[in-house]
This record gives structure tokens, sequence and C-alpha cells, in this order.
């Protein structure tokens, strides 16, 4: 059924450019593609589950910082998702949160944002997330 599902989705197993993708030490997922992150957040909509969205681009230095902080804290907060999402590759997804700043990291639950977290400021935003996630 696996192999089903993932011809329906279009995927292969490994992750493309059209196809969520997390490494293998990660829990953090990304998306490349404006349709797949819309499939994700309708899904994550009907779910009570916290989602930490942050928002970087490639050039960002503090992205690049606060890279090890969101792995860390996904493997810590293992019910809450986080996902990551690059400025450049989806600009109509940032524009629609409202992101002017990055890093940004969104908290969602049910598809409404909860709180904001803006610029590498990890302890605000383990605060926020541990606030968050029940």
């Amino acid at each position: 059924m696996g192999s089903f599902l993932s011809s329906l989705l279009g995927s292969s197993g490994s992750p493309s450019e059209d196809s969520p993708s997390s490494s293998e030490s990660s829990r953090v997922l990304t998306f490349h593609s404006a349709p797949r992150w819309q499939l994700h957040f309708n899904s994550v909509k009907e779910t009570p589950k916290l989602m930490v969205i942050d928002f970087s681009a490639s050039w960002c230095v503090p992205c690049k910082f606060m890279e090890p902080v969101l792995n860390e804290m996904a493997a810590k907060f293992t019910e809450v998702e986080f996902v990551k999402l690059d400025v450049d590759e989806l600009p109509d997804v940032a524009q629609e949160f409202g992101v002017q700043a990055m890093p940004t990291f969104v908290l969602v639950k049910q598809g409404k944002e909860v709180d904001r977290v803006v610029g590498a400021q990890k302890n605000e935003l383990e605060k926020k997330v541990e606030k968050n996630r029940c």
C-alpha cells in the first residue's frame, strides 16, 4: 500500500523537489513545493498538534545558526511537528504568513497562528514551544 500511496503522491520514496523530506537524523520536515506544503498544512489543521514553521533562507547566517537548535527541539518535543520552509522557494507561503525577516518561527495549532518568534532567539522559541505544545 505504501508504494501505491507513493505513486499517487508522486514520491519514489526518496526526497525530491516536489515532496516533503527530512534527513535520517532530523525530525524536521522540509517542503520544496507550495502544493505539497498546502496538502500537508490542510491535513494538520484537523489535529490539535502544535506545528512550528521555520521560515528561513539558504543565505541567512542566523538561520544556519538555528538549524541545529531546531533539530534538537524536534528530538526533544516529539509531540510537536517541526517544518522548515525556504522563503526563496516558497515566497507565496512566506507572504501568506506575513514573514518579513529571517528566521521567523510561526507556531500554529489547527491552522491558526498561536505564537511567533522573529530572529535567532533560541530560548524564546523553546519557551513558546513548551507553552503551546499541549
